[in-house]
């Protein structure tokens, strides 16, 4: 029997700043290597550290 699909989720929004960031971690830390986690920007810019900070305090490294 085939192994099934590998699974991807990208997360997209305009600066790639801290939403799809916070959401990119937290989906890395959900799921682990069981999916391929990503995250973009259309307009990207740097992380917020507001963000940064926010994952920090539940245990999330971005």
């Amino acid at each position: 029997m085939a192994p099934p699909p590998f699974e991807s989720v990208l997360f997209l929004c305009v600066a790639n700043s801290a939403r799809s960031q916070m959401a990119e971690g937290l989906a890395r830390h959900l799921f682990g290597d069981r999916v391929r986690v990503q995250s973009a920007g259309s307009a990207p810019s740097r992380v917020n550290p507001y963000a940064v900070r926010a994952m920090a305090e539940l245990g999330i490294d971005l």
